[in-house]
């Protein structure tokens, strides 16, 4: 997994959110208090959004707006042009992993 700084956030979240439109995303929430949840399975992907005033960054797929506040931490696990999963850690060491069932095609770096 790749680590993304904050400062990159709301970019990264705006260049990948259109492509992830209608691919189905799996929400895996995870603490030691909570042991492993499964929030969400397989539900079709609205987009992903980080807002910085609010420091919230949001999940939406059909049906479920998965907010994450105070959000710490952003790992990214790409493949070959590909974007699988993400996952969030927010201020109370709360790890929310979101895997995309089908791989995103993620366009090329820009230059």
């Amino acid at each position: 997994m790749r680590s993304i700084p904050k400062e990159q956030w709301k970019t990264y979240c705006d260049s990948v959110t259109d492509a992830l439109t209608g691919l189905r995303a799996e929400i895996e929430v995870a603490s030691l208090d909570l042991g492993d949840q499964i929030e969400a399975e397989w539900l079709p992907v609205y987009g992903i959004t980080y807002d910085h005033k609010d420091d919230v960054f949001e999940v939406a797929l059909e049906g479920l707006d998965h907010l994450i506040r105070r959000p710490q931490e952003l790992y990214v696990e790409e493949g070959a042009g590909t974007l699988d999963a993400i996952l969030v850690v927010d201020l109370d060491a709360v790890r929310h992993l979101v895997r995309f069932r089908e791989p995103l095609m993620l366009p090329p770096p820009a230059e």
